[in-house]
């Protein structure tokens, strides 16, 4: 199956990011993370695969819990990264929707927010089924929308100083898209074919500084890290302004950022 346009500028958007994304986004992320094992049910001696692994997060906590773990991400970068972070996992470079393992391989299937960065989602769960034994569980994450407030903060500050998308970073088009919604992504779910689906909705508070939580971005770190690395030096300037007045909305007496955050945790059995 061939990339859609989207996952070609997800590929640019993350090249060579990985470092970045570990100081920042990658704690944010991490949160989650408990949730997924629980609702995969990982445990001692389970052939577990984390799909989209990043620096490796997923894939480090499975093993603490016994799993025989296998990692993939689409990119070089982070699949150094994970190696580096999870030696004792089979790290390699592959990308959804097709992976090369096969059916039934494992007893488990994580991917922590991959399903916000391709352009099938729809696609990518049926793979992940198929790769997982009959009566295993798969289980996401993904981003609520509208997003919470923590969430919102960085796209404020963009939309405050008058920035519009660049047309070179395209949207998921609108057929592969899907409601990010509790609803939403057990119907996208029950699509692909798993079984007995169901969603819930994880909120916190992510705890971070000015500086860490816009370094990310200013490396050019996802897609709000794309939209101002095509931004010229005035306009960057104005969006870090902006940013800085609206962080004091969320400034805690101990100078901390206190970010309110919210994402879809779903699973289903294959």
């Amino acid at each position: 199956m061939t990339q859609t346009v989207f996952d070609r500028s997800e590929r640019q958007a993350w090249a060579g990011k990985a470092e970045a994304y570990a100081a920042g986004f990658a704690k944010l992320c991490a949160y989650t993370v408990p949730a997924l094992l629980h609702a995969a049910g990982v445990r001692e001696g389970m052939r577990v695969l984390d799909a989209g692994t990043g620096t490796g997060t997923v894939a480090a906590a499975a093993r603490e819990l016994g799993a025989e773990v296998t990692a993939v991400d689409a990119e070089p970068d982070m699949v150094a990264r994970a190696a580096r972070t999870v030696p004792e996992a089979d790290v390699r470079l592959a990308s959804l929707p097709r992976l090369p393992f096969a059916d039934g391989r494992f007893d488990a299937v994580l991917g922590n927010f991959v399903l916000n960065h391709l352009g099938r989602p729809r696609a990518a769960l049926r793979e992940l089924r198929r790769v997982t034994r009959p009566g295993g569980r798969v289980a996401v994450t993904v981003w609520a929308a509208p997003p919470a407030a923590g969430h919102a903060l960085l796209g404020r500050a963009v939309q405050a100083a008058g920035v519009v998308r660049p047309a070179h970073l395209p949207a998921l088009a609108p057929e592969d898209d899907f409601p990010r919604t509790e609803r939403g992504l057990t119907a996208l779910l029950g699509e692909a074919g798993l079984r007995e689906p169901a969603c819930t909705t994880l909120v916190w508070d992510h705890r971070t500084t000015r500086e860490e939580w816009w370094s990310g971005p200013a490396s050019g770190v996802a897609t709000i890290g794309q939209i101002l690395a095509s931004q010229p030096d005035a306009v960057l300037a104005e969006v870090k302004r902006r940013f800085d007045e609206l962080c004091a909305q969320f400034t805690g007496p101990d100078g901390a950022l206190v970010l309110p955050h919210a994402a879809l945790a779903a699973h289903g059995r294959a």
